[in-house]
């Protein structure tokens, strides 16, 4: 007898299978490592406090300064933070931390490039200048250890700041994980509602209004205005002035509002000009002291001869230009009215 088979039940029907590698593992790992790094960004807080606390101890040193270690605390310190909070959710695989981890690694990538590129620069012109201590009878550095502290530090900054962050950008940026993440965490988050460059540069804005906000408690509200540094009061509430600008910014530029596109870009171009005329005025040690550095910090920048003369006022108009550009790149994805 010839029966004709029956077409399967749909209950019977096999599910299709995903159209994507499951990247569950890689997350995991990759935010443990990432966790990590937090960790170790954490345990750098009160070996900085350690550390000048030894140095203000030893003979004819100056008395402890925390307000000089205090941004750099902070900043470690909020590094920490993101760093295992990022890890935690790269580990459960939660989509905002594959778009925020993204976000990071880029950053850390870009910087990893251009200071890996001007360390050896920085570290022998630096190194050169300074003189044999006279006091311990230590001399001066050998060309041959000079060379090995250069190639050593390049090393060093080639792996941590380069291939480590393009590690990260390389799996992160993948259509797998954003897919194994898609599927795992099928909520909509807060870091879909803009595109990613777009988040990126609000991010940014957002993250300088603390930074501007205790200006005025770790820098003496220090900031240069056009020829001059304003001081104490006026020059902390420019820095509130400043804050309110990137906060306002941040927030338009996260709604897609043409406006914070257009505020930031702005900015950045009067801050720019500012800081042209002031720094070709007026050297930056000038500022370093308004701001109270310890007088050893101060002569160790003199001796290195980098960043006195007109030298950081180009350095600081050549490092706005890559944001200008990058803010020219994003305005694409603004709707145009």
């Amino acid at each position: 007898m010839n029966e004709e088979s029956t077409p399967p039940l749909p209950s019977d029907i096999p599910p299709a299978l995903p159209t994507y590698k499951d990247r569950s593992t890689g997350l995991f790992i990759l935010g443990l490592l990432t966790l990590l790094m937090g960790f170790l960004a954490a345990l750098l807080v009160p070996l900085m406090w350690l550390g000048q606390m030894a140095a203000a101890k030893a003979p004819n040193a100056p008395a402890a300064n925390v307000t000089t270690i205090l941004p750099v605390a902070l900043i470690y310190g909020g590094l920490a933070v993101v760093l295992i909070w990022l890890g935690i959710g790269s580990m459960m695989a939660r989509r905002w931390a594959r778009a925020l981890l993204l976000i990071f690694s880029w950053a850390w990538l870009i910087m990893g490039i251009f200071m890996t590129a001007i360390i050896p620069f920085v570290t022998s012109k630096t190194l050169a200048n300074l003189p044999p201590n006279a006091q311990t009878g230590q001399p001066a550095l050998p060309p041959g250890a000079l060379t090995g502290m250069i190639v050593g530090m390049s090393i060093f900054f080639g792996i941590f700041f380069v291939l480590l962050p393009a590690i990260w950008v390389f799996f992160y940026k993948s259509p797998h994980v954003k897919a194994t993440c898609e599927a795992r965490d099928p909520e909509a988050r807060w870091t879909d509602a803009c595109p990613l460059p777009v988040l990126a540069m609000s991010l940014w804005s957002c993250s300088a209004v603390p930074i501007m906000v205790l200006m005025p408690l770790t820098g003496h509200g220090v900031m240069p205005f056009f020829g001059t540094f304003l001081s104490g009061l006026p020059g902390s509430l420019f820095c509130l002035v400043i804050a309110s600008i990137w906060g306002v910014s941040a927030w338009w530029l996260y709604r897609l509002d043409l406006r914070g596109w257009w505020l930031i870009f702005i900015a950045v171009a009067v801050f720019m000009a500012s800081a042209l005329i002031t720094y070709t005025h007026h050297d930056i040690i000038e500022m370093y002291q308004r701001m109270g550095y310890p007088q050893a910090q101060i002569d160790l920048i003199q001796k290195s001869g980098f960043l006195t003369s007109n030298h950081f006022a180009w350095m600081t108009c050549l490092a706005s230009l890559p944001f200008l550009g990058y803010l020219l790149f994003v305005k694409k994805y603004f709707p145009q009215k």
